[in-house]
C-alpha cells in the first residue's frame, strides 16, 4: 500500500518511542531519587503502604527521643537525690557524735547543730532549685495531689504511680477487713512470785536480762520494761489498767514483723507468761491488717499497706483508730492530679505512657507524722540536739534516709526496668518498619540499572524505526516520476 496522508507505520514508531523514553524517564528518576516510588502514579497501593510506615517510623523515633529525655530527667533527679542522701548520712554520724554526752561539750554539740542547720538548708535548697530545662524536680510539683484524706484515719499515703486514662481524678477506697495487732505477752498477778526471778526480755531491737527480788510489785516491772524499750523495742502497761491485774508485755509496733519473747532464767525462780488466750507460751507475734484498695488485695506490713497495679502504685500508712478496729470499717480519698507522665510509646493512649510521682524534698517535707519531720531536729525544735532526745532524731533521719534511698531505687527500677528496655524494643521496630518501607520504597539498583539498559535500548531503536518510517513515504515519488 502506497498512500502519504497518514503514515502509520511513523505513528506507531512514535508510540512506541514514547513510551520508550517514559520508561527511560521513570528509571533515571528512580536511579537519581533512589528511590522506587516518587510519585503516586508510579505505585498507588505501595504510596498508601510507604508512606503509613513513614509516619509510624516517625512516631517511634520520637517515642525512642521521649524515652532517651525520661531518662536525662531521671538522672539529673537522681544525681540530685544522690547529694541530698550524702547530707542526711552526714547528719547521721552528727547526731550520734552529739549522743556521746559523756565526752562531748555543749560548746561541740552546739557545733555541730549548725552543721546540721546547715545541712537542712542545702536539702531545702537542692529541692527547691533542681531542674530540667526548666521543670522543677524536687520541689514537689511532680507529687500527686489528693483530696478527702482524713488525717484522724490515714497516718500517711504515699502516691507512687497513678495512671489517669482519660479521668480528671482517680477515687481510692481503703477497706480494712482485720485489725492489726502488736505482739502481746501477758504475766498475770501482783507480784512476781515468792522467789527472786530473772528472765530476759527480748523484741525487734534486742534482748535484755533483768532481775527481781520475790514478791517485787508489778508496777517495778513496769517501770523497769519501760525503761529498756529503746534496748528491745518492748513495752509494759497493766492489764486493765489496775495494778493487782497483772501486765503486759507488747511490742512497740504493729504486725508480724514485731514480736516479744519473755523467758525465765534457770538462776531464778518460776516466770511463766501466757498469750491472749491463757496458753503458756514465751513468745508472741503480732499481726498484720488486712485491707483492699479499690477491692485489690494490698501488702500489709503492721498498719502500713502497699498495693501496686497498672493503674496505681500507693503506699499507706493506717491510723491506729482505724487500723486496730476489729469490725470492717472504710474510708476513701481521690486523686485529683499531678505526677510526671511520659509518652513512651508511638501511640498517644495509657498503654504507652507512664506516670510516676516524685514527692516534694524539703525538709519540712521529708518524713511523717509517725516519726517525725527532717525539719524538726533543726535548731530550736522539737528534736533539736539540745533537747537530749538523741533517739528520735536518730529515727527521723533513719526514716528520711529510707525515704529518699527509697525513691532513688524507684526511680532507678523506671529507669532500668521500663526506659531501657523501652528504647531498644522500639529501636528494633524502627528498624523492622525502616527494613519493609524500605522493601517498598527504595530503589533496587541491580534491577532498574537493568531497566535503565533495557529502555536505553529501545529508545535508540525506536528512534532509528520511525526514521525508516518516515523515509518509506518518499518511495510514492518513483511512481509519479519523479
Amino acid at each position: 500500500m502506497s498512500r502519504i496522508t497518514n503514515n502509520i507505520p511513523a505513528l506507531v514508531s512514535q508510540r512506541e518511542l514514547a513510551s520508550s523514553q517514559r520508561s527511560l524517564s521513570t528509571s533515571l528518576q528512580r536511579l537519581s531519587s533512589g528511590l522506587r516510588i516518587n510519585r503516586g502514579a508510579d505505585d498507588p497501593a505501595g504510596l498508601i503502604v510507604s508512606e503509613r510506615l513513614r509516619s509510624e517510623i516517625s512516631a517511634v523515633q520520637q517515642a525512642i527521643d521521649n524515652s532517651q529525655r525520661a531518662i536525662n530527667v531521671i538522672s539529673t533527679t537522681e544525681g540530685a537525690l544522690n547529694e541530698v542522701n550524702s547530707l542526711l548520712t552526714d547528719i547521721q554520724a552528727l547526731v550520734v557524735e552529739a549522743a556521746n554526752r559523756g565526752a562531748f561539750s555543749d560548746e561541740e554539740v552546739d557545733a555541730n547543730q549548725l552543721q546540721i542547720d546547715s545541712a537542712i538548708e542545702s536539702i531545702t535548697r537542692i529541692a527547691n532549685t533542681t531542674s530540667f530545662a526548666g521543670r522543677k524536680l524536687l520541689d514537689g510539683s511532680l507529687d500527686y495531689v489528693s483530696s478527702g484524706i482524713d488525717p484522724a484515719l490515714l497516718a500517711d499515703v504515699q502516691v507512687e504511680a497513678a495512671n489517669f486514662g482519660r479521668s480528671s481524678f482517680i477515687p481510692v477506697q481503703i477497706d480494712v477487713t482485720a485489725a492489726a495487732e502488736k505482739a502481746e505477752l501477758q504475766f498475770p498477778g501482783a507480784t512476781v512470785g515468792s522467789a527472786d526471778v530473772a528472765f530476759d526480755v527480748q523484741g525487734p531491737k534486742g534482748i535484755v536480762t533483768l532481775n527481781f527480788p520475790a514478791s517485787a510489785p508489778i508496777n517495778a516491772l513496769v517501770i523497769a520494761i519501760n525503761n529498756q524499750t529503746d534496748a528491745t523495742g518492748v513495752t509494759a502497761e497493766f492489764i486493765n489498767s489496775a495494778t493487782q491485774s497483772g501486765i503486759r508485755f507488747l511490742s512497740e509496733n504493729y504486725g508480724t514483723s514485731q514480736f516479744v519473747t519473755v523467758k525465765a532464767l534457770d538462776t531464778g525462780g518460776p516466770f511463766d507468761v501466757v498469750d491472749t488466750s491463757g496458753g503458756t507460751v514465751t513468745r508472741a507475734v503480732g499481726v498484720d491488717a488486712q485491707a483492699t484498695v479499690n477491692g485489690a488485695s494490698t501488702v500489709a506490713d503492721g498498719l502500713n499497706l502497699s498495693m501496686n497495679s497498672r493503674l496505681l502504685n500507693i503506699k499507706i500508712s493506717l491510723d491506729e483508730d482505724l487500723g486496730t478496729i476489729t469490725t470492717a470499717s472504710t474510708t476513701s480519698f481521690a486523686i485529683t492530679g499531678g505526677g510526671s507522665l511520659f509518652q513512651l510509646g508511638p501511640r498517644v493512649n495509657t498503654n504507652q505512657q507512664s506516670n510516676i510521682g516524685v514527692p516534694a524534698m524539703q525538709a519540712n517535707k521529708l518524713g511523717n507524722r509517725i516519726d517525725g519531720f527532717l525539719s524538726q531536729i533543726g535548731s530550736g525544735q522539737t528534736f533539736a540536739l539540745r533537747q537530749g532526745r538523741f533517739d528520735e532524731a536518730s529515727d527521723i533521719v533513719d526514716a528520711v534516709i529510707t525515704e529518699v534511698t527509697t525513691l532513688r531505687g524507684r526511680l532507678g527500677a523506671f529507669e532500668r526496668n521500663n526506659l531501657q528496655p523501652n528504647i531498644n524494643q522500639l529501636q528494633i521496630t524502627a528498624e523492622n518498619l525502616t527494613a519493609s518501607e524500605s522493601v517498598i520504597r527504595d530503589t533496587d539498583f541491580a534491577l532498574e540499572t537493568t531497566e535503565l539498559t533495557r529502555s536505553q535500548i529501545l529508545v535508540q531503536a525506536g528512534t532509528s524505526v520511525l526514521a525508516i518510517a518516515n523515509a518509506q513515504q518518499q518511495n510514492v515519488l518513483t511512481l509519479l516520476g519523479g
